[in-house]
């Protein structure tokens, strides 16, 4: 069944065409990503499918009684309402009582324990993991999300990944973290100027099907082009159109000559533009932080090797950025000092960017840094870098309000590479970047001469392009060996290791004097009538199954039972997570 619809919709962004008749279509259960270059219109399309944009023309279609959950970029939040109203805000006044311990439950798992602080305290990466919070507490058919994994830790992608899998309904997602494309979605999208090209299955698929499009492609206008010689010389015989197979021939020429020609897609390339590094290059000497009176960074001591390849993991508000404000000279340590070596040139990406004069033009920002710069092909004008950069000589002349996030977030990368740095610092730089970029950026580094220090939550991109991990927690930075896949296998193990030998350790304890668990007076109703509870909406689903099967042409009243059903199953996924807690409460409490 479909369940939503969007039929040649068209829509011009600042003078620029970024969807042209486009149509979209959504069936019950699709799990569809959504990918393409930077400005191509991918959020633009996610908008107006959620209602929350209008078209310029077309038409959008929901089926009766689908319900519709929208995650934008930047969640819409009252910065004076705590975190559990504002989670819980769209919520129908009837189910808000109902919802409260799934919506506990949800920030708790997302890492957001005290529900009752404001809004407006916390930070991007906490305001991101509420607005998670409020699009799956959402009761609804479809679930759109724009860059869900954007500016969260690599724990939180993996439990937001994990609650996706269990979802029943519809998802559309725009993102560019490869591993969750990977792991959630069966079919993808691409927005390629102003078109909407889908491929059945994940992105590993996609990949296959994409090359073997442009190759078909390809073949197509290698044999038009060679129809085209043929004919054209027939055409300059001065053969007239006298007979019936005459004028065919002559109409069929000019559908030829003016065939729409496709057109290459431009490649962003990216020369190695390092200046030499000698010998010396950082050495951080016992540096300590604290901010606020939180120790961030604690007695931490190395020396950054020339050919360093180091990712920076750790949970929100850890210390990464910090640290990387110390290596690079930005922050001063508490304690300790950080040593650079005379011919140490930083490129520092930053995670919010540079302050962009939104009027200047594209061209004059990179002109500020440099007009040409030396690569190994020789010396590259600042145009040129801007081509390689996919920013057409249109748009090198536009100014940078016209840009959409992710192609400034392009722009301020060319701009640092263009410094010719031997030591990179990137901060997040997977954040609002493109496939495509991301993939160049990768390759880019793989023959990059100099050091390498990279914060990202992209497991992918960190497993491409690192060879050692710093995991920041406590103020303690443990260092391990190999990639992102490489460290999360000894983390679990690590972990694992632990909780055996705390179960071995309280296995031998004596709990004396202790206070005893009991129930509450609330949670002793609960326990008492769970069971019935359960069989109640179990017989409901069943009856629910029931009529579903006996109006199999009144869509109608299928949509109803349908999202009634999945209203039901929902609730008694949450009261068997109850029942779990109560009884295991009760053996507790039974073994004292």
């Amino acid at each position: 069944m479909i369940l939503l619809s969007a039929r040649n919709i068209t829509k011009t962004y600042m003078e620029r065409k970024v969807l042209d008749h486009v149509s979209f279509y959504l069936n019950e259960g699709d799990k569809v990503g959504i990918i393409g270059i930077n400005g191509t219109g991918k959020s633009t399309l996610l908008k107006i499918l959620a209602g929350a944009q209008e078209a310029d023309s077309g038409e959008l279609i929901r089926t009766k009684g689908v319900r519709i959950s929208y995650l934008p970029q930047i969640p819409e939040f009252d910065d004076n309402g705590t975190i559990l109203e504002q989670v819980m805000l769209h919520l129908p006044a009837d189910l808000k009582e109902a919802k409260e311990f799934e919506a506990r439950s949800i920030l708790s798992k997302l890492g957001i324990n005290d529900t009752e602080r404001l809004i407006g305290s916390l930070s991007g990466g906490e305001k991101r993991r509420a607005g998670i919070a409020a699009a799956l507490i959402q009761p609804s058919d479809v679930l759109l999300l724009d860059e869900p994994t954007n500016h969260i830790d690599s724990a939180t992608v993996e439990l937001l990944e994990e609650q996706l899998k269990k979802y029943r309904g519809a998802i559309i997602m725009v993102t560019h973290d490869r591993y969750f494309l990977e792991s959630i979605t069966e079919k993808i999208a691409e927005v390629d100027g102003g078109k909407v090209y889908e491929y059945e299955g994940n992105y590993d698929v996609y990949l296959e099907q994409k090359a073997q499009r442009e190759a078909d492609m390809e073949a197509r206008e290698r044999k038009n082009r060679a129809v085209y010689r043929r004919e054209l010389e027939w055409i300059r015989r001065g053969v007239r159109a006298r007979g019936t197979k005459s004028k065919d021939r002559i109409e069929r020429f000019h559908q030829l000559e003016d065939r729409e020609i496709p057109t290459e897609n431009a490649k962003l390339q990216m020369q190695s533009v390092s200046s030499r590094l000698g010998k010396k290059t950082i050495e951080i000497n016992g540096i300590s932080k604290s901010i606020d009176g939180r120790t961030l960074i604690k007695d931490l001591s190395c020396i950054i090797p020339r050919d360093a390849r180091i990712g920076i993991v750790g949970e929100n508000g850890a210390g990464k950025t910090t640290l990387m404000r110390l290596i690079s000279g930005e922050l001063e340590p508490d304690s300790g000092w950080v040593e650079f070596g005379e011919t140490v040139r930083i490129g520092y990406f930053s995670q919010e960017c540079e302050s962009m004069d939104p009027t200047q033009r594209v061209i004059d920002y990179i002109r500020d840094t440099a007009e040409r710069i030396e690569t190994p092909e020789g010396t590259v004008t600042a145009s040129q870098m801007l081509e390689r950069f996919l920013f057409t000589s249109e748009l090198q002349w536009n100014t940078i309000e016209k840009l959409s996030g992710g192609e400034r977030k392009r722009l301020y990368l060319l701009k640092v590479l263009m410094t010719a740095p031997n030591i990179l610092l990137l901060d997040e730089p997977t954040n609002d970047l493109d496939i495509a970029t991301l993939t160049i950026l990768e390759d880019y580094l793989e023959s990059f001469a100099g050091a390498v220090i990279a914060i990202s939550h992209d497991r992918f991109f960190l497993d491409r392009t690192v060879d050692r991990i710093w995991e920041i927690s406590g103020g303690n930075v443990t260092v391990f060996n190999g990639n992102y896949s490489d460290y999360a296998q000894q983390a679990a193990d690590k972990k694992e290791a632990a909780v055996r030998a705390k179960k071995k350790s309280e296995g031998k304890r004596e709990f004396v004097g202790e206070k005893k668990l009991r129930f509450s007076y609330k949670e002793q109703k609960e326990y008492e009538t769970i069971d019935d509870d359960i069989a109640a909406l179990e017989n409901g689903i069943t009856e629910t199954e029931q009529q579903i099967s006996k109006c199999v042409s009144d869509y109608v009243k299928l949509s109803e039972l349908t999202a009634q059903k999945e209203k039901l199953e929902q609730q008694l996924e949450e009261k068997m997570d109850r029942w779990v807690y109560l009884n295991d409460l009760a053996e507790k409490i039974a073994a004292q």
